[in-house]
């Protein structure tokens, strides 16, 4: 779907942003900017930045930061296009109807008709849950405690034990075969025809982040198996990528998700006051979840059962939350299984107890471990230390790494020093000691690069201040930034600021890809170190530009053909201006 950059230029002018934001968060002006608590992490000190001279808002606390685009993208949940159609309608700018090819509208049409046909079988369920046929399904509902108003919240319904019951349902509203087999709902057979797939079940719609109805959980009434059914994956509904109770725990802005492993554990915690639950759909925790939870929380606390198996899928997810960004906590359930067992017994008073009290997920996965080991015996603790130095030494942030080792140092009575020096040794000889040799976790989103990094802050300097572009235009063009984003960024600002107006608001505008949009983003919001002299800003300035400026010459002289004179005469005279830049001032003030 593309629309114009005039219109996107016109719908963004046509909603300050102030007035966007306002909406949200309770603003304060102080100066030009106004600022708030920002809606994107816990704090109790307002670090959230809005500037209606700009079109920006940046939180110093998180590093958030963007347009009033990307703030809709951030809090809504939406993508490029349904911000666009958001503040379009608000602004009451009419957008043009969209060109599609013949492929696009296929597409567009079969998620359509398949999330109709998913929402159309949500409600056939409910009804089926109030009526006669439904009376074994609700008094199971009941006795697990769940009253009326929770079970009208997550729409929990019921497929009767008739066979056919859903399909007959659906071809009377006109469906066609084909797209109730895409819908998963519907299984077609050669010999005994169209039947339904879930049947004497408890239904759990399964809904997406902007409360559509995208597959259904079926919990059998009986003894028949499986116990629990999953909707299979078709064009709307993807496991591995979207969270159950998602939908309504997105909006609760707390710091933390709890992350559960069944539906009812999610519902009883919702309706025990505990609003910010989710669940994985029938399948282990992936990157996919970890990075749609990465949107909302940095920090999830695991409620998962208490047994063997819980404990597992605990530590595999730990690595896949780490990598992610995400903080893990661990709650135990002991001596109950899992949450709704706990809450029913003891109550939302003792969950929340367990919550303060729940166990650093490192930590915990050392004491899982410490099972494995005589800890009594000094061949077993040596042994066990070796292990835990080995998992220390995969936090590559010194700081993060350092205040693990004093922390298991004290847990364990050794020395702090020493299992430093352990760590280091075991780093040297499984081979980790070059953070460019270590291995990558399987899913693990590649750690941006020190040069990638430079660019980030030449560009946040550059677009913030005027008077160092006109110092530095000589001796930098976009072609210095990597390919793609950075180097389009640049070059759109490059341009902006040759014709006399820059605008970082409407060169994110050019981005309409979700992932590039959030990128670009941040390189106009990077966290710079704070530099307390003028002195000490302009020498990081200068040693910045002169790491990009450098890779620049390494990678062009890289891919140069020896017999291509000009590229070589190109490359003799970045050579020159880069030893010109070394010698030049650039002063800041």
């Amino acid at each position: 779907m593309y629309y114009s950059d005039e219109i996107i230029e016109e719908v963004r002018s046509r909603n300050d942003i102030v007035d966007v934001i306002s909406s949200y968060v309770k603003l304060q002006k102080k100066g030009s900017s106004y600022f708030g608590l920002c809606p994107f992490h816990n704090e109790k000190s307002p670090s959230f930045s809005v500037s209606r001279q700009k079109q920006m808002y940046y939180c110093f606390g998180c590093g958030a930061g963007g347009n009033v685009f990307t703030f809709l993208m951030e809090y809504e949940n939406f993508t490029f296009v349904e911000a666009l159609k958001y503040l379009a309608d608000r602004a009451g700018v009419e957008l043009p109807k969209p060109e599609y090819s013949a492929e696009e509208r296929r597409r567009a049409d079969e998620k359509a008709i398949l999330l109709e046909i998913q929402k159309k079988a949500a409600q056939f369920y409910y009804v089926q849950l109030k009526s006669e046929q439904g009376q074994q399904a609700m008094k199971y509902l009941k006795g697990r405690r769940l009253d009326d108003e929770t079970i009208k919240a997550f729409g929990l319904g019921y497929s009767s034990k008739y066979s056919n019951s859903l399909y007959q349902f659906l071809k009377s509203l006109g469906y066609q075969d084909d797209m109730l087999a895409r819908s998963g709902l519907i299984t077609m057979d050669e010999k005994q025809g169209p039947h339904d797939k879930f049947w004497n079940r408890v239904m759990f719609p399964i809904m997406d982040a902007n409360n559509r109805v995208i597959g259904f959980g079926g919990r059998v009434m009986g003894d028949a198996k499986p116990k629990y059914l999953n909707s299979p994956e078709t064009p709307v509904f993807d496991k591995s990528r979207n969270l159950y109770g998602l939908n309504r725990a997105r909006t609760t802005r707390k710091s933390y998700f709890l992350l559960c492993e069944g539906y009812m554990d999610v519902i009883s915690l919702h309706q025990a006051g505990f609003t910010n639950a989710v669940a994985s759909l029938g399948t282990s925790l992936t990157p996919g979840h970890a990075s749609l939870i990465r949107r909302y929380v940095q920090e999830v606390y695991l409620t998962y059962d208490s047994d063997e198996a819980g404990t597992k899928a605990a530590l595999r997810a730990l690595p896949i939350l780490r990598d992610a960004g995400i903080t893990a906590r661990i709650i135990r359930m002991e001596p109950y299984k899992d949450p709704d067992e706990f809450i029913k017994n003891l109550g939302a008073a003792a969950f929340e107890e367990r919550i303060e009290k729940a166990r650093n997920g490192f930590m915990f996965s050392l004491e899982v471990l410490e099972r494995e080991y005589d800890l009594k015996s000094p061949e077993g603790k040596t042994a066990f230390m070796n292990e835990a130095a080995r998992r220390l030494g995969r936090f590559e942030e010194e700081i993060e790494r350092g205040n693990y080792i004093e922390a298991v140092a004290e847990k364990y009575r050794v020395g702090v020093e020493e299992l430093r020096r352990l760590v280091g040794k075991m780093a040297i000889r499984d081979g980790l000691a070059n953070p460019a040799k270590r291995p990558k976790p399987a899913g693990m989103k590649e750690k941006e690069d020190g040069i990638l990094r430079s660019q980030k802050i030449l560009l946040t300097w550059l677009q913030s201040d005027e008077r160092i572009f006109r110092q530095i235009e000589r001796y930098l063009s976009p072609e210095d930034f990597s390919e793609g984003v950075y180097r389009e960024a640049a070059r759109l600002l490059f341009e902006q600021y040759r014709q006399g107006e820059v605008n970082p608001a409407r060169i994110m505008n050019h981005f309409t890809n979700e992932e590039e949009h959030r990128e670009v983003a941040s390189l106009f919001h990077t966290r710079i170190e704070e530099l307390t002299s003028e002195r000490e800003k302009e020498k990081a300035l200068k040693e910045t530009l002169i790491r990009v400026k450098n890779h620049s010459i390494e990678e062009a002289g890289s891919h140069l053909d020896p017999t291509d004179m000009g590229g070589l005469q190109r490359l003799m005279e970045a050579k020159r201006n880069l030893q010109e830049l070394k010698e030049l001032h650039i002063s800041i003030n």
